[in-house]
């Protein structure tokens, strides 16, 4: 594995409590300063992949929306319970389709 060094510029306050921090876990801060980047680079990859599945969400119920085929309901209708039928139907396909993805990973 190469090694690179990595120099930060920072308060004597903020480097002084980190150290005793780390040394109070009996843990190099090199370590945990690589936890961190870890743990930061993770969860970065993660809201960009949320961000684009909620892009698609967003694009796909447009679509749907401006689709000339799609049913809408009345608040009457709704508000009757004809919907639960499609509804179901529809919470059906998203199980369907959610297992298939899960099984392609």
């Amino acid at each position: 594995m190469k090694e690179a060094v990595f120099t930060l510029k920072l308060e004597a306050d903020l480097r002084d409590a980190f150290m005793a921090e780390a040394e109070a876990t009996h843990r190099p801060a090199s370590q945990i300063v690589r936890e961190f980047m870890r743990d930061f680079i993770q969860a970065r990859r993660e809201e960009r992949d949320h961000r684009a599945w909620m892009n698609g969400e967003i694009e796909a119920g447009l679509k749907e929306a401006d689709d000339p085929n799609t049913k809408w309901y009345t608040q009457e209708e709704l508000q009757q319970g004809r919907w639960r039928e499609q509804r179901d139907s529809l919470v059906a396909r998203i199980a369907a389709r959610d297992a298939a993805l899960k099984a392609a990973e």
